[in-house]
């Protein structure tokens, strides 16, 4: 079976509690950086949330486990963590691609259904294989969105002017699967109005997907083939653009856009043995480098004003969350109270207008991962040392598998039990 992009996320909430916090001194950074407040999101009754995404008011997405074991997208405002619901089946996510809320508060995601996948596929990755439908939520309701003759989709981002864009199945197999025929292959799409556009696939390649779009109508995402995405793509029009690599091969994908048409995303080094966020404008790609220590690093969001949000990982697999602004990268957690009881793993969740930032956290006392939402404050206290986490070796190899992507072009990850 092919393997399915984010496939680590969930699974952390299983062996969080096994991690040993620790501490390391604290680098000189530039005093004028912001200092953040940081909030516990919450769960929608378990023990494990996701922020997946945030707009400029403020409003996250995501999905957290039920009492019950289930997974519910959730919408995250003013302190409230909303319960989405599902397309019959029994579980939902929202920001199964990277993907951000529009202002109105619609939201992008995936669901489960009633009807078991024909080909046994478990597109969604919640451990159910029943056919996975893309979904547009708005107004408390949830629209399944069509799909290119295939079974399964997944919706991302959804712009100011309505349009969504993802990823959906064809009725063809895919050639370049390990199983041929047992998959399907998959292109990107735009969602408006209810009705399905295909974006250009980008020549030679078999398999892509559009995770976020700006007000613009540009999107971003990959494209490749079943197992690999070898183009990190800007499609303006319609058109796939090829916006190059750091020198990989493989793993290239554009995973965030602003309204600027500046492009975050990952990208392996030459050799194809480690992989760097990068930042892409005009033509240009910069490579955001890591922190200090690490090897690897993903550039998960960005925003108007350009500052860059992601997670930088040492070569024993721990994360941490950092900011990057004015080509500097920076620890995120030396930005929060020294006091905190949460450590900033990742800033998936992204990073808005206002610079609020989102992502998910370990609760340090419990060992539960749960959304965060970080905001900017006027108060300017010393820049304190960052705290890491030794995560065990079963975390750390799930972490591995979510900044490789394993199979790019499905949504799902594993569930927890």
């Amino acid at each position: 079976m092919k393997y399915r992009m984010w496939t680590f996320i969930t699974a952390i909430a299983l062996l969080a509690a096994l991690a040993v916090p620790v501490r390391h001194a604290a680098q000189e950074q530039n005093q004028d950086l912001p200092r953040y407040t940081v909030i516990d999101l919450g769960t929608l009754g378990g023990t494990f949330s996701w922020g997946g995404g945030i707009n400029n008011e403020g409003l996250v997405e995501g999905y957290s486990i039920l009492l019950d074991g289930n997974l519910r997208a959730f919408l995250w405002r003013n302190g409230v963590m909303k319960d989405l619901g599902t397309l019959g089946g029994p579980n939902s996510a929202a920001a199964l691609l990277p993907s951000r809320p529009s202002e109105s508060a619609e939201v992008g995601g995936g669901s489960d259904t009633t009807t078991p996948d024909p080909n046994g596929e478990d597109y969604c990755g919640f451990g159910t294989y029943l056919e996975c439908r893309p979904f547009l939520w708005r107004d408390g309701v949830m629209t399944p969105l069509p799909l290119l003759g295939g079974n399964n989709g997944v919706a991302g981002g959804v712009n100011n002017r309505g349009q969504v864009v993802g990823q959906a199945e064809y009725d063809t197999p895919d050639p370049t699967c390990v199983l041929p025929g047992d998959f399907l292959r998959v292109g990107p799409v735009v969602w408006e109005n209810g009705e399905i556009k295909k974006f250009h696939m980008f020549p030679g390649d078999t398999d892509a997907g559009a995770w976020a779009i700006n007000d613009m109508g540009q999107a971003t995402g990959g494209s490749g083939t079943c197992s690999n995405s070898f183009h990190a793509v800007l499609w303006q029009d319609g058109t796939a653009i090829d916006l190059g690599n750091l020198g990989g091969t493989t793993n290239n994908y554009g995973v965030d856009i602003n309204n600027q048409g500046q492009v975050v995303g990952i990208s392996d080094l030459r050799g194809d043995t480690t992989y760097h966020g990068f930042l892409w404008e005009k033509g240009v790609m910069t490579d955001l480098g890591t922190l200090p220590g690490d090897v690897a690093s993903t550039g998960d969001g960005i925003n108007i004003k350009g500052q860059v949000v992601g997670g930088s990982y040492d070569e024993e697999g721990n994360g941490r969350a950092f900011l990057w602004q004015n080509g500097v990268m920076t620890d995120l957690n030396t930005l929060i109270p020294a006091d905190s009881p949460l450590f900033l793993i990742g800033a998936f969740g992204k990073i808005n207008d206002q610079g609020q930032i989102a992502g998910y956290a370990l609760q340090i006392s419990t060992g539960e991962v749960h959304a965060f939402l970080a905001t900017p404050t006027t108060e300017r206290w010393p820049i304190n040392e960052s705290p890491t986490v030794v995560l065990p070796d079963d975390v750390r190899n799930l972490l591995e598998q979510h900044r490789r992507f394993g199979r790019p072009f499905g949504g799902g990850f594993i569930r927890p039990q």
